[in-house]
């Protein structure tokens, strides 16, 4: 089994990324110019920069050469940071059980500092129930295949929760429609031990939630979103959108400023996070 990777490595590979670029622009190498140096498209060389793709440790010697990194110490260290950061991820074991385009997400969600996330129609994953995530992943389309694929989906879900549980926590802020919450997830059971997991959760201080009534009637949202922080400045807010077979990551300023201008304005309509945990105690007790 694959050696679960540092937290980090997601972000080192950013940062690596992110240094290139400097470099790249202070010498005023395009990034064709830069892809044809290592053989690769202007694309792949953006998909690196951004810390979407594993490095090739040849690949980064000749850029560095190419930038004029001559300096021993300076190479060594950029090299030593992507060794580190091109150790697999622990979620490398459920490749089988999810999208490639979904494994990014994966890293940057074990990387971030912050996530808030805007949710339409189910619990967000990370405040699942194994129960809850059971009845959500057997409704996808096309089906798990098996009891085995089932398990294995639930047990990548909710190891992917230990992020709220490790040292400097993951601090999540949700808004969620009131119809996810109302809308019956497997059994009725399962429905209330969801409730109930949701409220032990706030009491967490590191997990928020706000109820988006549906008194609002037409608002700022659309489809789901998250938007991630990580800790160090150099790397830019990502904003993550899912599709049905393919998800966009997002994270150009202006892109990302959009986003969080939405999420300001869905968190401005939406219940208080007080408000809401009573909201999610009445539906129990109504239940």
């Amino acid at each position: 089994m694959t050696e679960p990777a540092p937290v980090s490595a997601t972000v080192r590979r950013m940062l690596v990324g992110a240094q290139l670029r400097r470099l790249r622009e202070e010498k005023g190498i395009t990034r064709a110019e830069a892809g044809y140096t290592i053989r690769a498209s202007e694309s792949k060389m953006s998909r690196l920069e951004l810390g979407r793709v594993a490095f090739k440790e040849r690949d980064v010697s000749d850029l560095l050469m190419l930038y004029g990194v001559t300096d021993p110490e300076e190479r060594d260290a950029v090299l030593a940071l992507l060794e580190d950061a091109n150790r697999p991820g622990w979620w490398r074991e459920y490749e089988d059980v999810m999208p490639g385009w979904f494994q990014n997400y994966v890293g940057l969600e074990a990387a971030a500092r912050v996530l808030r996330t805007y949710e339409t129609h189910f619990v967000p994953g990370l405040l699942q129930t194994s129960e809850y995530a059971r009845a959500v992943l057997a409704s996808t389309t096309p089906p798990m295949t098996g009891r085995r694929d089932l398990d294995r989906a639930v047990a990548l879900r909710t190891t992917r929760q230990n992020v709220l549980t490790r040292p400097n926590p993951l601090r999540v802020w949700a808004i969620m429609d009131e119809a996810a919450l109302r809308r019956q997830v497997g059994s009725a059971e399962v429905q209330r031990g969801q409730l109930e997991h949701l409220l032990a959760l706030l009491e967490r201080p590191n997990v928020a939630l706000q109820v988006l009534p549906m008194s609002t009637g037409v608002h700022a949202g659309g489809g789901s979103f998250s938007l991630l922080r990580f800790g160090d400045q150099d790397l830019p807010d990502v904003a993550y959108v899912e599709q049905l077979m393919s998800a966009l990551y997002l994270d150009k300023l202006e892109h990302v400023e959009r986003y969080t201008e939405v999420m300001d304005r869905l968190a401005l309509a939406s219940m208080t996070p007080e408000a809401s945990a009573d909201f999610i105690a009445k539906l129990l007790s109504d239940g």
